[in-house]
């Protein structure tokens, strides 16, 4: 379960966060939506430990990144790109986290085969192109077999075949029982993903429900969002 709950953030006079509350729970895919500037990067980050609020709350199953005991095993992350070293092979990249983790290196082998890494493991990372970066970043996320999978953008670069395989993975994921929070800007993909939308506009939620609530009267996800993103263009976050 990700919790938040009136989260927030303010750098020095300006307001980024505006009481950010929402949940996404085990056994459903959340989509996190919103135009560039909206809020969603500096919401990840202070769920994730990478930055902090300046008031509210950003729980893990109960508890701040910060303190959670076993954060790879519970957590996953995949963030712009794969944060990965360019002069690295995909395999040291992984092994290096295991190894700090103190998992075992056997794990390494068995997510460069599900995310179809195998036969690239051995090339430096600065070859891979945009695609394969966005498989090794989701190989990094999945070492630790967390409960938990926040992605940013994790259908961009991928072709359409990456794309089928992301979405099958992440509905097994989530119909294992797990919790997944993915941000994306192709709605009609996330459409095809998802079981709930959070919708952040200029620091604020304006949209929160199912798939099927926030759709709502119109026709299509894209639509819904563009109607309720203008209704709110004013606001001052």
């Amino acid at each position: 379960m990700l919790t938040l709950n009136n989260v927030v953030k303010r750098r020095g006079a300006q307001e980024i966060l505006s009481g950010i509350s929402f949940k996404a729970e085990p056994g459903r895919v959340t989509g996190f939506l919103g135009p560039n500037g909206a809020g969603k990067s500096s919401t990840l980050r202070i769920l994730l430990g990478l930055d902090r609020a300046t008031s509210g709350s950003a729980l893990i199953n109960g508890f701040p990144f910060r303190e959670l005991q076993h954060p790879l095993t519970t957590i996953g992350a995949a963030l712009d790109g794969s944060g990965a070293h360019r002069m690295r092979t995909g395999r040291a990249h992984l092994r290096w986290i295991a190894r700090a983790a103190g998992l075992s290196l056997a794990r390494v082998e068995e997510v460069l085969e599900i995310v179809g890494l195998t036969n690239a493991a051995g090339k430096r990372v600065g070859s891979y192109s945009l695609g394969m970066g966005k498989r090794l970043g989701m190989a990094a996320a999945i070492l630790g077999d967390p409960q938990i999978l926040v992605l940013d953008e994790p259908v961009n670069g991928l072709d359409p075949e990456g794309i089928r395989w992301i979405r099958t993975f992440l509905r097994e994921r989530a119909e294992s029982g797990n919790t997944v929070l993915l941000s994306s800007h192709l709605m009609g993909e996330l459409a095809e993903t998802v079981d709930d939308v959070v919708i952040i506009k200029n620091g604020k939620i304006v949209a929160d429900g199912t798939l099927e609530e926030v759709i709502g009267n119109y026709s299509t996800l894209e639509e819904a969002f563009f109607a309720l993103t203008m209704e709110h263009a004013g606001d001052i976050g």
